[in-house]
């Protein structure tokens, strides 16, 4: 069984209720600020030990790479306790090759006004990619352009995974377009005005009326891939 202290709980919980929230698990300086940390390193040796433990995995080189062991949280206690069944073994020697679940997912660049982001115009490449990376699947990658959130840790040249939707919940971050321009931003919906809004500073809400017909919610961030080179 796996035995989490009372403050490892906290962080795996921290974790799942932000990827439920968000689509994002949280960063270092997240969970730290959260549960009134010194620094971010604290959070990261609590994760480096529920990595140990088999609750959650680090993923290097990606923004945000942690990824939860369990479908639910609350499973953890009991996965490791509950007797193997003969069709359970069974299944775990007929899982698939780790290269056949791979996710192959077309790369958008620049979007040009007015047409569709997955035009094939806007490919640039296609990854393979792990989809356990992910919070939930994505339709395609996104080249993020420009520091508009960076607080939340999405860099430019970072490539967003982006799960194609026109619906969001507040607090949730997004892929909108307004007129000739694709926006990566937090959503917030109020009465009939939408705020897009960034996570730096230096930069400004963009304010929806329901009267404008140049906006198009084009998809919801699930994950975020990083290259260190």
């Amino acid at each position: 069984m796996i035995k989490l202290t009372a403050r490892q709980q906290q962080i795996l919980d921290l974790i799942k209720d932000a990827i439920e929230n968000t689509g994002f698990p949280p960063t270092r300086a997240e969970i730290a600020a959260e549960l009134g940390f010194r620094s971010a390193n604290a959070a990261e040796e609590h994760l480096q030990a529920l990595a140990r433990k088999g609750a959650i995995e680090i993923s290097p080189g990606t923004s945000r790479g942690i990824r939860l062991i369990a479908r639910h949280a609350d499973d953890l206690n009991s996965i490791s306790s509950r007797p193997k069944s003969r069709s359970t073994e069974h299944l775990q020697l007929t899982l698939p090759h780790p290269a056949i679940m791979q996710l192959s997912l077309p790369l958008v660049g620049r979007v040009a006004a007015g047409s569709p982001i997955l035009a094939q115009e806007h490919i640039e490449s296609t990854y393979q990619v792990d989809p356990a990376l992910f919070s939930a699947r994505p339709d395609y990658l996104l080249k993020v352009r420009g520091m508009s959130m960076r607080d939340a840790g999405i860099l430019e040249g970072d490539l967003l995974a982006v799960k194609k939707t026109d619906s969001a919940r507040n607090g949730q971050i997004v892929v909108a377009r307004l007129g000739d321009d694709v926006t990566v931003k937090r959503y917030q919906k109020t009465g009939t005005t939408i705020q897009l809004l960034p996570e730096n500073p230096d930069f400004q809400p963009i304010v929806v009326t329901s009267d404008q017909e140049d906006f198009v919610l084009e998809g919801l961030a699930v994950g975020l891939l990083r290259s260190w080179n």
